[in-house]
């Protein structure tokens, strides 16, 4: 008896009118949410934080102004996020992180700082990013100490890919800022090669290579963790040409 031909599980799933899921870049590992932390989620995302929907965002209607947008994507603790948004109270700040201890953490001290130019997000980023922000909306965007997903295997899921370069230069304006930070070697040369190879971008470093490590970027119990396993920090930034 002839039979039909053996099909992939996409190929399949195709066939039967089903899409692939889409490779994430992250894993939402939950991890020990205080009661504090929860209770904030609960009490004070009317506040700060948004519900991602099929509408656009729209940052002057978020902020009730209009002012320079800056996106953190994956703000863990949110040390950066909230240190930046004290220091430049004429920046409006979108924050989005997948991990809601994070998320809960950030909403305390928001309230605790009183801070009225930080929004949060408790999504995907590279959907946010490419079906919510309306293009040329971001002046800068920072991703610091992304997953690197060091095995082999496990390299398609990092966030740094071609197909998401593109997103970022959709989100950036001409002359906005591509902010970057690893401390995994590899992934670092990934960031460049990514990053170098997409037209809609520049490198600010005169050499082509890293920069210099930020002052207002924050030593993150991540970062230090790496720099006491003997790992170099690399950051990069990148900045948005005209088309």
């Amino acid at each position: 008896m002839d039979q039909a031909p053996r099909q992939d599980p996409p190929a399949a799933a195709a066939a039967a009118g089903v899409l692939p899921r889409a490779i994430r870049s992250f894993v939402r590992r939950e991890g020990r949410i205080t009661l504090a932390q929860e209770d904030a989620l609960q009490r004070l995302w009317p506040r700060y934080g948004v519900e991602p929907g099929g509408a656009p965002l729209v940052p002057a209607a978020l902020f009730g102004r209009r002012a320079p947008l800056a996106v953190e994507i994956g703000f863990g603790s949110g040390d950066h996020l909230l240190a930046s948004a004290l220091a430049r109270p004429d920046t409006d700040f979108l924050g989005i992180e997948v991990h809601r201890p994070g998320v809960g953490r950030v909403l305390q001290q928001l309230e605790q700082l009183d801070l009225g130019n930080v929004r949060v997000l408790c999504a995907d980023a590279v959907e946010v990013l490419r079906e919510l922000l309306p293009p040329g909306e971001a002046d800068e965007v920072v991703i610091f100490f992304p997953d690197p997903w060091p095995k082999t295997r496990h390299h398609k899921r990092r966030l740094i890919q071609p197909e998401f370069a593109r997103t970022l230069a959709r989100a950036l304006r001409p002359g906005g800022r591509l902010r970057l930070a690893t401390d995994w070697a590899d992934y670092a040369r990934q960031m460049l090669e990514v990053m170098s190879a997409e037209p809609l971008f520049a490198n600010a470093a005169a050499a082509g290579g890293a920069i210099p490590r930020p002052a207002d970027r924050p030593l993150t119990r991540f970062e230090s963790r790496g720099l006491r396993l003997g790992h170099q920090v690399s950051d990069f930034e990148f900045i948005r040409r005209s088309p």
